[in-house]
C-alpha cells in the first residue's frame, strides 16, 4: 500500500499513533482487534516509506567523457573470459559496477603481463567511462536498474582497454568481510585448478558452490530452465540445507554435543551465506537455520509454516522492497506449498505409513500409531515371519531372524519417501505456477520427475564438490563433476520431452481465483480434516491450473484499441530494431528481434534480447502466436533475437531479404517454418493492408551480408501508410526512388537508427513524414542519432520519437487518423517542434 500510494513517513506515523490510541480506549475485543490489524498495516507503510531509495546520486559527466573515480574496492576482481570486473564504493551507498575488456586471445598480452587482480579493501583510482544503468523501457521489462540501487549500484564504468587501477596507500572496508572475500576468492581460484581447461566443470561448479556466474553460458542453463531444475544450480536455500545436514551429521558422528553442534552449524550457514554474496535465498536459509535453533534450544517443535511467516517478517522490515522480488516471491511461496499444501497431504496419504516403518522391531510403538498404521506394521512384521521361516529353514543363525523384518520395512520406506517427493515435487509446480507464469510464462511438465533424479544428483555435488575445494584431490572433483554432468543429462532428456508451451500474462481474475483456491485447500488443510469435503478444492485447484495453462479464450491484443486499426510498435531494445505491427484484421507481424552486436567476442551474451525483451512484451500483449517473422538482414542487432522468437510463438512464415543468419534459416527449417524471401516490386494484400516490398532489388547479390540486405517494405491503410526500412543506406535509397516505387508515408522507421549513412536529403523529401520513429541504444558508442538527420527531419517538421529517450512507441491509424503514445512520459511539447512529449496516457492526432 505504500509502494501503491506513495505515503510520506509522517503520514504514515500519526495512523499508528491514531489506532493504537482507538485500540487502547475500545471496549469490544472485536474493535481493538481492528484497531491493532490497523496499526500494524500503517508500521508496514512507515516501513516502506522510511526505507524508500531517494532521489540517487549524480556525476557529472557524459557517457563519452572520461574521468578520475576513487573508493574502495567492495567486490574483488573477477574473471571471464573477455573481460574483468570489480565493483567499486564511491561514497557510503553509492557504488559502480567497472569493468575492463580484455584481449581475445592470451597471447595478445606481454609474457611478462597479467590481468590486474583487485582485492576487497584496496583504495584505488581509476579513468573510466561513467553511465547510469538503464532499462528497456517495455511493458513487462525487468527493472535492471532498481534492481542494481538496491545493491547501492548507481553507474556502470567502462575502462579503456589496457588501462590498470591505481592503487592507494592504506586499506579500507571491514575486517570480516576482508575474511569473507579471502575465503571466496580462495575457493574460486581452488576450483579452477581442479578442473584445469575444462570451462564447462569450472563455470557450473563457481556458480553451483559459491554464487559466481560470471563463467556461466546461458547454453549450459536453458535446459535446466526449461525443466524448472534451475534452483539446483543458483546458490539458494537447498545448498544451505544440504551444507548444513552433513556438518552436523559430522559433529554428532563426532559426539559432539547437540545444541553446541547446531550453533557451529548456524555459525557455518551465516558465513557460507556471507562468502556466496549473501544473496536473499541463502540469507533466508540461515536465518530459518538460526531460528530452528532457536525453537530447539526451548524444546519447542520446528514448525515450517511459522518459521517461515518469522523469516519473511524480519526481511520484510529490513527491506520492504523483497516483497516486489521474483527471488523472494518464488522461494517464499516455494517454502509455503510444501508446509500449507504437501505436508497435509502426505499426513492423510504416506506419512503414517511411513513412521509405522521405523524401528520395526520395536512393538511398543504400535499402541501410539493411527490403526491404519498400526495394521500395516503388523502386515509387514507377518510378511517379515514368512520369509524368516524359509531363510532359517536353510540358514541356521539367529542373527538372520531381524534382518527379513528390517529389510522389508526399508523396501516400504523407499517407495513411500519416493512417493513423498513426488508429492511434493508436483505440489511445488502447481504452487508456484502463477509466478513462473508471471515472471518466466512457462510451467514445467517434466519438473516432477525431472526434480526426483536431479536434486538428489545436486545435493550430492555440493557435499563433495566442498570436500574437492578443502582437500583439493582432483578425483573427488571428478566424481563432483560427473554428478554435475548426469545432471546435465537427465536435464537434457526431459528438456526433449517438454512441450514447447509458452503462457502469457494471466488475467486478473484467474490469477485471483486460483490464489483463493490454493488458499482455500491450505486452511482446510492444516484443519486436520478429512473426507470427501476436500475433494472440490482439489478439483477447482486442478481445473484452475489447466485454465492458467491452456487460457483458450481469443487473445485480446486490441484490449482498449478501437477495431479496424493498423498499429506499428517500436519495441526498446537497445542499440537494434524490434517492431511489432498489428494488421486491421488482426494478423500479427514482429520485424527483427532486436540482438548484442558480438565485436569479436569469445562467447555469445549471456542477454538474448528476443527472448529476455521481445518475448516479455508480446506475452503481455497475451500474443500467443505470430503470424509472419521478419528477418531484415542478418546483423545481430536485429537478427539475434529472431530464434528465440521462432521458438516461442511459431510463426506460419518467416521472411528474409538478401543473405539472411544461416543460423536463422536453419531454426527455421528445424521449426517446419516455411521461409520465403521477399524482392523490390512486390505487391499483395494482407489482412485487410497492402504491402509493397521495396528493396533489396530482384536479383541483388552481396558476398558479404551488410545493411543494404534489408527488406524494406510499405504497409497501406486506407489513406495512410507506414514505411519501414530496416537499415537501408543510401544506394538502396537512391534504388527505391529511382525504381519510381511509391515511397510516400505518413510514418517512417527511420533507417539504420538514424545514422548519417541512412535517411538523405532526396529520400526524406520523397518519403515526406508527419512522423519519424529511431530506434536506438541509450548513450550509444555509434552516436546514433545522427545530428544532421535529425536536423533534416525537425527541418520537413516530423514529429521524433526514439527509443532511447521514449522508450517503446506506438503508433496506430484507422486510415485516416493517426495516434501516436511512448511509454515514458517527458513533458508536454507542440508536435510540430519536432520535440517529443507524449506518454501512454496522452494521444496526439494528425
Amino acid at each position: 500500500m505504500g509502494r501503491l500510494f506513495g505515503f510520506t513517513l509522517s503520514e504514515s506515523i500519526w495512523p499508528i499513533a491514531a489506532f493504537l490510541g482507538l485500540a487502547a480506549a475500545a471496549r469490544t475485543p472485536g474493535l481493538r482487534l481492528v484497531c491493532i490489524f490497523l496499526a500494524i498495516l500503517f508500521a508496514g507503510v512507515a516501513d516502506e516509506a522510511w526505507r524508500r531509495p531517494g532521489a540517487p546520486p549524480v556525476i557529472d559527466a557524459g557517457p563519452k567523457e572520461i574521468v578520475i573515480l576513487g573508493g574502495c574496492v567492495v567486490e574483488p576482481t573477477v574473471f571471464s573470459n573477455d573481460r574483468e570486473q570489480f565493483t567499486l564504493e564511491l561514497d557510503w551507498k553509492a557504488r559502480a559496477r567497472v569493468s575492463l575488456s580484455l584481449p581475445n586471445e592470451p597471447q595478445a598480452l606481454r609474457d611478462d603481463e597479467t590481468p590486474q587482480r583487485l582485492d576487497y579493501g584496496q583504495r584505488v583510482e581509476i579513468e573510466a567511462r561513467v553511465r547510469r544503468p538503464h532499462n528497456y523501457n517495455n511493458p513487462g521489462s525487468f527493472d535492471y536498474a532498481a534492481y542494481l540501487a538496491r545493491k547501492d549500484i548507481y553507474w556502470t564504468a567502462s575502462m579503456p582497454a589496457g588501462s590498470t587501477a591505481r592503487v592507494l596507500p592504506g586499506r579500507c572496508g571491514s575486517r570480516l568481510m576482508s575474511l569473507v572475500y579471502a575465503l571466496r576468492v580462495a575457493a574460486l581460484d581452488r576450483i579452477e585448478r581442479l578442473y584445469p581447461n575444462d570451462d564447462y566443470a569450472t563455470g557450473m561448479m563457481e556458480a553451483t558452490l559459491i554464487g559466481e556466474s560470471s563463467k556461466l553460458e546461458r547454453v549450459w542453463t536453458d535446459n535446466f530452465r526449461r525443466t524448472g531444475t534451475y534452483h539446483t544450480l543458483v546458490i539458494a536455500g537447498m545448498h544451505v540445507t544440504v551444507l548444513a545436514g552433513v556438518l552436523l551429521f559430522l559433529l554428532r558422528v563426532c559426539a559432539a554435543p547437540e545444541m553446541p553442534a547446531l550453533a557451529l552449524t548456524a555459525g557455518a550457514a551465516w558465513l557460507y551465506a556471507m562468502v556466496t554474496g549473501f544473496s536473499p535465498p541463502v540469507g533466508r536459509a540461515a536465518a530459518g537455520f538460526t531460528l530452528y535453533l532457536a525453537a530447539r534450544s526451548f524444546f519447542r517443535r520446528g514448525r515450517v509454516l511459522n518459521l517461515l511467516a518469522a523469516v519473511a517478517l524480519a526481511f520484510l522490515i529490513a527491506d520492504p522492497g523483497e516483497m516486489f522480488d521474483a527471488s523472494f516471491q518464488l522461494s517464499f511461496l516455494c517454502v509455503a506449498a510444501i508446509g500449507a499444501l504437501a505436508v497435509p497431504l502426505i499426513d492423510r496419504t504416506s506419512g503414517p505409513f511411513s513412521r509405522a516403518c521405523r524401528s520395526i522391531d520395536d512393538r511398543g510403538i504400535d499402541p501410539h500409531l493411527e490403526p491404519r498404521a498400526a495394521k500395516f506394521r503388523m502386515e509387514v512384521r507377518r510378511v517379515a515371519k514368512k520369509v524368516n521361516a524359509r531363510v532359517n529353514a536353510r540358514i541356521k543363525a539367529p542373527w538372520v531372524k531381524p534382518w527379513p523384518a528390517r529389510a522389508i520395512a526399508l523396501i516400504c520406506r523407499f517407495f513411500l519417501f519416493a512417493f513423498e517427493m513426488a508429492v511434493i515435487s508436483t505440489v511445488v509446480q502447481v504452487g508456484l505456477a502463477l509466478p513462473m507464469a508471471e515472471y518466466f510464462h512457462r510451467v514445467s511438465f517434466s519438473g516432477v520427475t525431472a526434480n526426483l533424479l536431479i536434486v538428489p544428483l545436486m545435493n550430492a555435488v555440493i557435499p563433495v564438490g566442498f570436500f574437492a575445494i578443502f582437500t583439493g584431490w582432483r578425483w573427488v572433483a571428478g566424481v563432483a563433476g560427473a554428478l554435475l554432468r548426469i545432471s546435465a543429462r537427465i536435464a537434457d532428456w526431459h528438456a526433449n520431452l517438454e512441450p514447447d508451451w509458452r503462457i502469457p500474462d494471466p488475467p486478473l481474475w484467474l490469477a485471483a481465483g486460483f490464489m483463493a483456491a490454493l488458499i482455500a485447500l491450505a486452511i482446510w488443510g492444516r484443519a486436520g480434516q478429512r473426507g470427501w469435503r476436500g475433494w472440490p478444492l482439489y478439483g477447482a485447484v486442478l481445473a484452475l491450473f489447466a485454465i492458467l495453462l491452456w487460457q483458450p479464450w481469443p487473445a485480446p491484443i486490441r484490449r482498449g484499441i478501437p477495431p479496424k486499426t493498423l498499429e506499428l510498435t517500436a519495441i526498446d531494445v537497445g542499440q537494434g530494431d524490434s517492431l511489432l505491427v498489428v494488421f486491421p484484421e488482426g494478423r500479427t507481424m514482429v520485424i527483427d528481434g532486436g540482438g548484442v552486436l558480438q565485436y569479436g567476442r569469445q562467447r555469445r551474451s549471456n542477454l538474448d534480447l528476443g527472448e529476455d525483451v521481445v518475448a516479455p512484451y508480446l506475452w503481455s500483449r497475451d500474443i500467443r502466436r505470430v503470424d509472419i517473422v521478419v528477418a531484415t538482414h542478418a546483423h545481430e542487432d536485429h537478427s539475434g533475437g529472431i530464434n528465440a522468437l521462432l521458438e516461442d510463438f511459431r510463426p506460419k512464415e518467416l521472411w528474409v531479404g538478401a543473405n539472411p543468419l544461416d543460423r536463422v534459416v536453419a531454426q527455421a527449417r528445424r521449426l517446419h517454418i516455411p521461409v520465403e524471401a521477399k524482392w523490390a516490386g512486390s505487391r499483395f494484400e494482407f489482412s485487410g493492408a497492402r504491402i509493397e516490398v521495396l528493396s533489396p532489388p530482384s536479383g541483388y547479390g552481396n558476398a558479404k551480408p551488410g545493411n543494404n540486405d534489408s527488406l524494406a517494405f510499405r504497409i497501406v491503410y486506407g489513406s495512410r501508410s507506414f514505411l519501414l526500412t530496416g537499415d537501408m543506406e543510401r544506394p538502396m535509397e537512391n534504388a527505391a526512388l529511382s525504381s519510381g516505387e511509391q515511397v510516400r508515408a505518413d510514418v517512417l522507421k527511420v533507417g539504420h537508427h538514424g545514422s548519417k549513412t541512412s535517411t538523405t536529403q532526396p529520400f526524406l523529401d520523397a518519403v515526406s513524414p508527419s512522423i519519424a520513429i529511431i530506434s536506438d541504444g541509450f548513450e550509444n558508442s555509434f552516436g546514433h542519432p545522427n545530428r544532421e538527420v535529425l536536423a533534416r527531419l525537425r527541418e520537413r517538421h516530423s514529429a521524433v520519437f526514439r527509443t532511447d529517450v521514449d522508450g517503446l512507441i506506438t503508433v496506430r491509424t484507422d486510415g485516416r487518423r493517426i495516434w501516436a503514445d511512448t511509454m515514458v512520459w517527458r513533458g508536454f511539447s507542440a508536435w510540430w517542434t519536432g520535440e517529443r512529449g507524449f506518454n501512454w496516457a496522452m494521444e496526439s492526432n494528425w
